[in-house]
């Protein structure tokens, strides 16, 4: 008797009003996923691909600061650093948060002699050529 009609129905699915409530909640999610997480996401994983190629010759920064070049792959989780002459630390892959230079693969430094040598040759054969 003294309960009006509005309270006693209750709250329906499909009611417009539940749906505009939840649309800001919705959106504010969608916002973060765009803006936060996958962009963490993507530099979580070229952060990985980088680990993954480190190799001996590259220069490396490490969590703590210290610049080193990359002496010895020791493992899947380890890396030995030269820091200084004569002084070569282990560093866990995973604290390495930036490669500053990388070193060409072995093969391609010696297709990059050849190529070198050939381009020597080649400029060899011009300079005889204009002076005979």
């Amino acid at each position: 008797m003294f309960v009006s009609t509005a309270y006693a129905q209750g709250f329906s699915l499909g009611d417009n009003q539940a749906m505009m409530q939840f649309l800001p909640l919705v959106l504010i999610f969608v916002v973060f996923y765009f803006l936060l997480i996958r962009p963490q996401q993507k530099r979580a994983k070229e952060h990985k691909t980088m680990l993954a190629a480190l190799r001996r010759g590259d220069r490396v920064v490490t969590g703590g600061g210290i610049i080193g070049t990359v002496a010895k792959v020791v493992g899947d989780d380890e890396v030995t650093v030269d820091i200084a002459e004569g002084t070569r630390v282990r560093v866990l892959r995973s604290t390495i948060t930036a490669v500053l230079a990388r070193t060409e693969p072995v093969a391609a430094k010696d297709a990059a002699k050849d190529d070198a040598a050939a381009e020597g040759e080649a400029k060899d054969k011009r300079k005889s050529a204009v002076s005979k």
